[in-house]
């Protein structure tokens, strides 16, 4: 595993300063940013869509990490593609066709995700393992930022990576997302989660935007 990295979401940042928020993350060495869309069915909330992942892209050069908490996800790659996503998650859960939806992402040009709800085993994704870049954990139920991270969801890490090296696959992104602090991030780190989004810890912590990533970042011991 080559780093640890901690995505910034933008799930928790001020709206009305996110340019501004963003950049204040890039400085602090942040180079991946977590971008939720949330649809209102498949999860209850609304976030944000396409022209938001556009003006994004407008001031950012860093990785953008695109996760749809949507229904029919299938009719939005595209246009996420399109706009600026440089990596496209879709739910194991509503992504009826996941071998199309793996192959579309992949035509359009960027990595490819899978996201699994807390209550969603990860051998499930099995036959599919091979095909994609990153299975995303989630460490919350998917909808709202701020959530208490569910320290359970870690054994599904665990036997992610086990299947990995049963199934021979030399590259596989883990992903936690949802709850991530000071208070866990080794944690999460150690059970092999090497992509860790955070996002309230990160934009509504105590201290600065820089401080509290570069907290986070510490706090995992390791060259992240």
């Amino acid at each position: 595993m080559a780093r640890h990295v901690l995505a910034p979401s933008i799930l928790a940042a001020d709206y009305a300063r996110l340019g501004e928020q963003v950049r204040e993350a890039e400085e602090a060495g942040a180079d991946w940013f977590h971008v939720d869309v949330m649809d209102g069915h498949f999860v209850p909330n609304l976030s944000i869509g396409i022209p938001v992942l556009e003006s994004l892209r407008a001031v950012s050069d860093s990785f953008m990490d695109v996760h749809l908490m949507i229904d029919n996800p299938q009719s939005f790659l595209e246009a996420f593609a399109a706009a600026g996503a440089d990596l496209i998650t879709v739910h194991q859960e509503v992504a009826t066709h996941l071998h199309r939806d793996i192959h579309e992402i992949r035509r359009l040009g960027c990595k490819v995700g899978v996201a699994l709800n807390p209550s969603t085993p990860p051998e499930t994704l099995r036959e599919m393992l091979p095909a994609i870049d990153l299975v995303l954990c989630m460490t919350v139920n998917p909808g709202f930022g701020g959530q208490a991270f569910i320290p359970e969801v870690l054994d599904k890490v665990k036997r992610v990576r086990r299947m990995q090296v049963e199934m021979g696959i030399d590259s596989l992104h883990v992903q936690v997302d949802g709850g991530i602090g000071r208070s866990n991030a080794r944690q999460a780190a150690s059970a092999g989660a090497d992509i860790l989004v955070a996002g309230s810890s990160v934009f509504r912590g105590e201290g600065t935007i820089a401080e509290n990533y570069d907290a986070i970042r510490r706090s995992l011991a390791v060259d992240v």
